[in-house]
């Protein structure tokens, strides 16, 4: 049976957001560096009950020997068949552990060997027995270090000994017992619930806990926002020592003090614009929770002017979040657990509460505001002349939609120069970002909310407006040059990157593409690069195979993550990037803001005393002359640590947030079309598979834009012939009438079925497809 220590306990609606889990405190511990327990309950505990279980846990760890305690001080002992993964479930019962490094195999373990972790959980494995050429090493379950699911959808059934929830997601492959009191669920039976764990199971002991929510007699009677929250445990609420922690910080930075503005460059009289969304348009609308009245952040603005040279200077300004949020607060670790900013339609999810995130860190106009600047010259081909990082206080002028931008930029409204402006230094940026290969895929608007390249890695056109796009354009630059910076200095970071596509995946890219009538080729077919991709994008334009080639394209890219080492950003080609403007959304950004400001404060700007000649830590100059740890070796250590463990946490957390709004606008989608059952449609096949091809139909929404949505019809509804697989040109074709159904092909189809939970449209195909040309094919 796998070990899992009592962290936490009794997860409830009070204490549950404090919890530290296991894999929290065994991150703290790299590289064999003893660690003091002081140092830990600093970081992991908030209270004596929060301090009661980390005693419990580290006594735990040292006694299965995971940890050594020697002179006071612990450290971790690595064992050699024991490695860290998240598991991935099936509903059949089996699973396979993913471990985090990428070229890291997975590990096959069988339901017996679960003990009692669920689908998510991160855990350690053991390895049982090693893999093969054809088999995955198989392991068991040895320590559950962090539990994924603090609570689950489920619907209540009766049983003779009491209530029981059964979990929506098949994966999990369990019943829970209910605790609360049988006259509050007597009429919840057969209803979809919202359930938080009181204790997951021990031994031969089901796991336990309370509804604490009845959503609807199914799922489509709840409310959508209701469903994606629940599922992916999404809060809507702050704990109240977070609540209390803002008030106390509002009241105290009611008013900025000469102290705040030490060492800052007073940047108050430069003409300072910043964008927000058309709240009028509710395709660029960011709404609030309805117990926090909160419009949208504003976490950064532009400054730019010509100098007399031809040059362009921009200052990118970024809200200096890391003036209010101190390290191991209350706000400091809700935010980390939140890590990112969550736009649900009409909701938004901050990670700092409303009058912190929307106000008095915001970059409201006309309010004097901490920031740090990002001032870059440009010379006339968006060339990086030089750069400069520096704490400042600013003060924006006005605000600008970006419909209003966009009114400017089209001519339908009068002359605004800085906007003009704007954009020609984006455009000249744009140039310079496609002269290393960067690329961009002509897919649907992703709605990017933090202005930058969005979760894909590439820059998306499709539609969205030239005003978006050149913000866009401005940020990703401040985001590049603080990467370069930071890897220059030396100094632990969070880098984001994204790996090159498998040049198998590519390779199956090819060949399909000469059965559309294209011809793509690779100088190198073993390792791919940004630049095969922008030639590819440039082949497909304006092609009748455009969108499914496209699609192909988006799903061949490797997934975007956070990283401590600088690394290939595939899609902005780019061997350093991170992400630092979007400080009060990101958990990210505002750990950046914190090691640029640690670098300020605390960094040696030369090797000894004795040296004369000082590098100015702020400025692109000392790229190239340290040679010395810039920052004090037991902070280096420190953020070294820390960012070890957040790296995966924060790329899980941007991951759910993906997950939950794609869940959302799924709803949505089926929603729409079950009113439709019935109904044909003429859609495109984005997909072909063994078991049936994928449909995309186009509709107009009720407020007036393109929906795309995607059905499956299922081979065994293709009544009218025995129709084959042929993978290498995705398609499949009927034996005997030669029909066939090709990957680009257009198809009527009639939606037959749909199922809103799983978000499942099944259509059967009406008319449409192609003929066969030849008879004989091997590659099937």
């Amino acid at each position: 049976m796998a070990l899992e220590l009592p962290i936490p306990i009794d997860i409830t609606k009070e204490n549950r957001y404090m919890e530290f889990s296991i894999a929290t405190l065994l991150a703290n511990f790299t590289e064999d560096k003893s660690v003091a327990p002081k140092a830990l309950e600093k970081k992991l505990t908030s209270d004596e009950e929060s301090l009661r279980k980390f005693q419990i846990a580290i006594d735990a760890l040292e006694r299965i020997g995971l940890l050594e305690k020697d002179k006071g001080r612990y450290r971790r002992i690595e064992q050699e068949s024991i490695v860290e993964a998240k598991l991935r479930c099936s509903s059949k019962g089996f699973c396979f552990a993913i471990q985090d490094a990428e070229s890291a195999e997975d590990v096959y373990i069988r339901e017996s060997h679960l003990s009692t972790a669920w689908n998510g959980d991160r855990v350690l494995v053991r390895i049982i027995k090693e893999g093969s050429r054809r088999r995955s090493p198989e392991g068991e379950v040895y320590l559950i270090l962090e539990r994924a699911n603090p609570s689950v959808l489920a619907r209540v059934k009766e049983t003779k000994k009491g209530y029981r929830a059964v979990p929506l997601d098949d994966r999990l492959l369990f019943e829970m017992n209910l605790v609360n009191p049988p006259e509050e669920l007597v009429d919840a039976v057969d209803h979809l619930v919202h359930v938080e764990v009181v204790r997951y199971p021990l031994g031969i002991h089901r796991p336990v806990g309370r509804v604490v929510q009845v959503l609807g007699s199914d799922a489509e009677e709840a409310e959508d926002l209701d469903i994606v929250c629940c599922k992916h445990d999404l809060p809507r609420s702050f704990p109240k020592s977070v609540l209390q922690e803002t008030e106390i910080l509002l009241a105290a930075s009611a008013t900025l003090k000469n102290s705040d503005l030490e060492n800052r460059l007073d940047l108050r009289d430069e003409p300072t614009l910043s964008f927000s969304p058309d709240l009028g348009n509710p395709e660029f609308s960011v709404f609030k929770p309805e117990d926090e009245p909160c419009q949208y952040t504003i976490d950064h603005a532009l400054s730019l002017k010509e100098t007399e040279s031809g040059n362009w200077k921009l200052a990118v300004h970024i809200a200096d979040s890391s003036h209010y949020i101190q390290p191991d607060t209350s706000l400091d670790r809700e935010a980390r657990r939140r890590g990112i900013g969550i736009y649900l339609a009409d909701k938004y999810i901050p990670i700092v509460p409303a009058p912190l995130s929307c106000d008095r860190i915001s970059l409201i106009p006309g309010e004097d505001r901490l920031a740090l600047s990002i001032m870059i010259e440009l010379g006339p081909t968006g060339k990086i002349l030089e750069y400069e990082i520096q704490p400042s206080i600013v003060r924006v002028d006005r605000q600008i939609t970006y419909q209003e931008a966009q009114s400017i930029l089209d001519g339908e409204s009068s002359e605004d120069k800085i906007i003009e402006d704007l954009l020609e230094v984006s455009r000249a940026i744009r140039q310079m970002r496609e002269l290393r290969g960067g690329f961009e895929l002509n897919l649907p608007d992703t709605h990017c909310h933090f202005n930058d390249e969005g979760e894909l890695g590439p820059m998306i056109s499709g539609t969205k407006l030239v005003s978006q796009a050149m913000v866009s354009e401005l940020m990703i630059l401040a985001n590049q040059v603080v990467a370069c910076h930071l890897q220059s200095l030396g100094v632990p970071a969070i880098y984001r990157v994204q790996a090159a596509p498998d040049p198998a995946d590519v390779a199956e890219l090819i060949k399909l593409s000469i059965h559309h009538g294209l011809e793509l080729e690779l100088d190198d077919e073993s390792e791919i690069q940004p630049q095969d991709f922008q030639v590819f994008t440039q082949a497909l334009k304006n092609t009748r195979a455009e969108r499914v080639l496209t699609y192909l394209l988006e799903d061949s890219l490797k997934p975007t993550v956070y990283s401590t080492v600088p690394k290939l950003h595939f899609g902005l080609a780019l061997p350093a990037y991170t992400h630092c403007t979007s400080p009060i959304s990101r958990y990210c950004d505002l750990q950046i803001c914190r090691v640029l400001k640690a670098v300020f404060e605390e960094g040696r700007d030369r090797r000894s005393t004795r040296s004369k000649e000082p590098v100015n830590l702020h400025h692109s100059s000392s790229e190239g002359k340290i040679s010395w740890n810039v920052l004090p070796s037991e902070l280096q250590h420190d953020l070294e640590t820390q960012f070890a463990q957040l790296v995966v946490h924060l790329s899980e957390r941007e991951s759910v947030a993906a997950d939950a709004e794609e869940d959302l606008e799924g709803l949505k989608k089926t929603g729409f079309m079950k009113e439709r059952t019935g109904q044909t449609f003429i859609g495109l096949i984005t997909g072909v598979q063994s078991y049936g091809f994928f449909v995309e139909i186009e509709l107009e929404s009720p407020g007036g834009s393109t929906l795309r949505v995607e059905g499956l019809v299922h081979v065994s509804s293709l009544k009218d012939d025995w129709y084959e697989y042929r993978s290498r040109q995705q398609t499949l074709v009927g034996r005997k009438n030669r029909n066939q159904y090709r990957l680009g092909d257009n198809v009527e189809v009639q939606v037959k079925s749909v199922d809103y939970y799983r978000q499942q449209i099944d259509l059967v195909a009406v008319g449409g497809g192609s003929e066969a040309i030849d008879d004989h094919d091997d590659s099937f």
